[in-house]
């Protein structure tokens, strides 16, 4: 019998609470920024003004914020947006499409998020964790362990930051507006549920409340927390889940993923399955394609009855590369047979584009590694 994987864990930290950042306007809900204003001895509906600058023109600076009164306009930026990420280093690929933000939170904690132009859509990886407790072995986040959970304001203003980004004209060939927003950079989403949930009706809600994408463009990832999947089913939200299964098979899937110790391959899709008919959202199989580790012919036969006639489709990832790791991404030739027989077994399937790779920036390769040398892909713009 195998058993879950030990994170080291600093004796110092023993039964010490993580220390979460400052109150932010994004943690609350439009009623609960008035309250936090009237306390301040301010008319309510200067809520209302500031949410729109940085939900509605994506501003923070508090001297554009020219029609609050110059008198106070310090003191209501100071108590609803404290600054939450430090920019710590960006980094730019594909000809400045791909960008990587690492950031310093309030306690020291590092995250990374990723923006990705494309011609039609501009998309934001964000994290919702300060590393990550899974312990997947082919995962640079996940070989990190977890420091903390980020709050929701935290989660949200990766989001809001990188779509200033977006909106300046920085990303080339592509639309000015965020419109995507994917759950899949460091930590596991499901496990900072509240969080998360928090997060996600920020960004749907129409400004002054959030930021206004729609719930369809938005994409949670998990290694399949089987509860909190189906917690998520009864939120009323219409995202995607996207499932982290790596291997059809619970002998394999117990080295790859972990947590299939607790919830195995059938109780995972059950719980996926289940998410689908409630909310009538496909749901994204994802699977990293590892060299003779599970990318064998009768895996994808496997995979393919497992799925056949679901609501899914299978997104197919070429393992990228991280430090120290002994896997490599499975062959073209692999990968193609791979992709025939899901597809001749009737389930949708395509092959992940590896955005970010060289910067590393694509899937499992967010570590939040802080390098103080110039770096030659730093952005510029």
């Amino acid at each position: 019998m195998t058993s879950l994987p030990l994170i080291s864990v600093d004796p110092d930290a023993r039964g010490r609470r993580p220390a979460m950042p400052p109150r932010h306007l994004a943690d609350l809900d439009l009623s609960g920024r008035q309250a936090l204003v009237t306390e301040l001895g301010e008319p309510a509906f200067r809520a209302k003004q500031v949410s729109n600058h940085y939900f509605g023109r994506l501003v923070r600076d508090p001297e554009r914020m020219t029609d609050l009164p110059a008198a106070t306009r310090e003191r209501l930026a100071g108590t609803l947006l404290p600054t939450l990420l430090t920019p710590v280093r960006e980094l730019a690929c594909d000809d400045g499409a791909t960008r990587k933000a690492l950031w310093r939170l309030h306690d020291g904690s590092l995250v990374e998020s990723v923006l990705m132009g494309y011609p039609d859509r501009v998309t934001v990886c964000i994290s919702s964790q300060a590393g990550c407790g899974m312990a997947c072995p082919f995962c640079a986040t996940g070989q990190a362990g977890l420091t903390r959970n980020l709050s929701t304001a935290e989660i949200v203003d990766q989001a809001v930051y990188l779509a200033g980004v977006a909106a300046s004209g920085a990303v080339a060939g592509s639309p000015p507006r965020l419109s995507h927003v994917v759950f899949m950079g460091m930590g596991e989403p499901l496990a900072n549920y509240a969080r998360v949930v928090g997060a996600i009706r920020r960004l749907v809600a129409p400004a002054p409340e959030g930021l206004g994408l729609s719930q369809r463009h938005i994409t949670v990832s998990t290694v399949g927390l089987v509860p909190a999947i189906r917690r998520l089913a009864s939120e009323d939200l219409s995202v995607t889940l996207a499932l982290s299964l790596h291997a059809p098979d619970d002998e394999l899937r117990d080295e790859l993923v972990p947590v299939n110790q607790r919830w195995k391959v059938s109780e995972v899709l059950d719980a996926a399955w289940d998410y689908a008919a409630t909310t009538g959202r496909r749901v994204s199989i994802e699977y990293a394609m590892i060299k003779d580790v599970n990318d064998q012919p009768w895996r994808a036969d496997l995979l393919g009855r497992l799925l056949a006639g679901k609501l899914a489709h299978v997104n197919l990832i070429p393992l990228n590369p991280t430090p120290g790791s002994r896997w490599d991404a499975s062959p073209k030739p692999v990968e193609r047979e791979f992709v025939r027989r899901l597809r001749d077994a009737g389930v949708s399937t395509t092959v992940r584009d590896t955005r970010g790779r060289e910067i590393d920036g694509a899937c499992g390769q967010l570590a939040a590694a802080e390098d103080t040398d110039s770096d030659p892909r730093a952005a510029t713009a």
